[in-house]
């Protein structure tokens, strides 16, 4: 495309955002503009990465620390088969002006096995950012050790905004994901960045006042809050994926309340947000390479080709050919915007290689036809998530979080430059997000540089969060041990008979204490291998 050609469409996608824009203001009688303005000028900014002062001397905050909340049934089989409780838990919007408006976080409890040899409280996040928490027994159940289950009380928690804690409901979007593809044009490009503003919009005229605070530094100041109301002096934590970061913050911003956290699959957070998704191409790519040659010894069953290029050409002639005509199943239109997004989520783990195969070959088998029914139960649930369901908490809190650039010709360069080396998926790592439509976040990042003992586990074929960003994590947590999971391609360690070695030397820093003296290498079980 000629260079001319391609400034004026970048022009006129920002003449198309502005008055999608204007449109959404008309309708609801105020400027998106103003709405963002009052908003930040409403909330004072706070320094990055200063460790806070102790709750409990802030001013005004006493009531909230010591609050008694009553304990429940959950609703939630698993919690109730093991005998979890379940309770809200009262905290400012604002913790900069505690005296104003409230809401609640729900947590729930399962109390340790032996309480004579009782060591404290164990809370976790399944990550996100906007995945529920309050379930842990799902989350850890299978895989504690005895040891850790009789010595801890298990501490779920929704994060404000998520779940039962704080929501502020539906945007309205109208589809149900904010990342995706650009395409393979700039027309497709322009589509997904008017589609992003109002998406952000959507979001931002409803409750502003209340979604703008549902930021990572602010559910880390819920935790401590938690941590008080539980009449605990620290916590210990388990998080994943973007709980890492959660657990990061805290220690930054709470260091002496900290016990012992386990990070799995950790983010750098000076990669958060928008840093962490651009890596995700590259990942992505090798996630790609590596299913593509276990699929092309499997050519008599799936049919994507007998050698890696192959299989590879396979799948991007595929993307080629929904960009031409949308593969419709169930009612949504599988196109080259969100057919990278699926095969994003497919490549995490190199367990669900047959799985992504098939799914895979269930939309190729449609390709070019007339509208279908999805076959598979798997496909279908990911098809109604799309079509019908709403991921904007992922928004409110990422977007809530750090700022991102707003110069579309950035984003597009990025797209551009990127598809020589990530033909699948260099344009859903680069593309735009409702993000560049958010307003400033309320406080600056927090820059995480402590040196409160953690154990990071990672990877090294995480596509999700890159080995890199364990390493770096690793770095800037002075007193952490890198546990590392050799040449597996997964998300999240943590796992039943994936890594004994992993899960051993997890278990064995929660019962202990202790850090392990050097980093730790690991490998799959052979049972896993085999």
């Amino acid at each position: 495309m000629h260079t001319a050609y391609r400034a004026v469409m970048i022009k006129c996608c920002v003449i198309a955002i502005e008055r999608r824009v204007l449109l959404l203001a008309r309708v609801f009688h105020r400027s998106v503009a103003t709405l963002v303005t009052v908003a930040a000028l409403t909330v004072p900014m706070s320094a990055p990465g200063r460790a806070e002062p102790p709750p409990a001397q802030a001013a005004g905050m006493d009531r909230f620390y010591r609050q008694q909340v009553q304990w429940g049934p959950c609703g939630i089989a698993g919690l109730d088969a093991a005998g979890g409780e379940c309770a809200d838990v009262l905290v400012p919007v604002d913790y900069s002006t505690p005296g104003g408006r409230t809401t609640t976080v729900a947590i729930s409890r399962v109390r340790a096995g032996d309480p004579e040899h009782r060591q404290g409280v164990l809370l976790s996040n399944p990550g996100g950012p906007g995945a529920e928490g309050r379930d842990s027994v799902d989350l850890l159940g299978d895989v504690l050790s005895p040891e850790v289950l009789a010595g801890f009380d298990l501490i779920g928690m929704d994060p404000r905004g998520v779940g039962d804690s704080g929501r502020s409901g539906r945007c309205g979007w109208p589809v149900g994901e904010m990342i995706r593809s650009a395409g393979l044009d700039v027309l497709g490009f322009a589509y997904d960045t008017v589609q992003s503003a109002g998406m952000a919009a959507a979001c931002l005229i409803r409750d502003p006042e209340l979604l703008r605070q549902f930021t990572t530094r602010n559910t880390a100041r819920d935790m401590d809050v938690v941590r008080g109301v539980l009449g605990e002096e620290r916590i210990s934590y388990y998080g994943t994926s973007y709980g890492t970061y959660l657990g990061a913050v805290y220690t930054q911003m709470f260091p002496e309340r900290s016990d012992r956290f386990v990070l799995d699959s950790a983010i750098d957070p000076d990669r958060y947000w928008e840093g962490l998704v651009r890596d995700w191409g590259p990942a992505d790519e090798r996630a790609l390479d590596e299913w593509a040659i276990w699929a092309a010894t499997r050519d008599e069953t799936y049919r994507f080709g007998s050698t890696p290029q192959q299989v590879r050409g396979t799948i991007e002639q595929l993307i080629r050919d929904a960009a031409r005509q949308p593969i419709v199943m169930d009612g949504f239109g599988i196109d080259d915007h969100w057919l990278p997004f699926l095969l994003h989520g497919m490549l995490m783990n190199f367990r669900l290689d047959a799985v992504a195969a098939d799914t895979v070959r269930e939309i190729a088998d449609a390709a070019g036809g007339p509208p279908v029914a999805a076959r598979t139960p798997r496909l279908a649930a990911i098809l109604r998530a799309l079509r019908d369901g709403e991921n904007s908490t992922l928004a409110q809190i990422a977007c809530g979080d750090a700022s991102v650039p707003t110069d579309l010709g950035w984003y597009w360069n990025n797209i551009e430059q990127s598809r020589a080396t990530q033909p699948v998926f260099g344009a859903m790592a680069s593309n735009v997000e409702p993000c560049a439509f958010w307003p400033r976040p309320v406080e600056a990042p927090t820059v995480v540089r402590n040196s409160v003992p953690a154990l990071i586990v990672q990877a090294t074929g995480d596509p999700r969060t890159p080995y890199a960003h364990g390493m770096q994590l690793h770095r800037h947590l002075a007193e952490s041990r890198l546990v590392t999971l050799r040449d597996v391609r997964i998300h999240m360690t943590f796992r039943p008979e994936l890594s004994s070695c992993v899960n051993d030397s997890i278990n064995g820093y929660l019962v202990s204490g202790a850090l392990p003296v050097d980093d730790v290498s690991c490998d799959l079980d052979p049972v896993t291998v085999g």
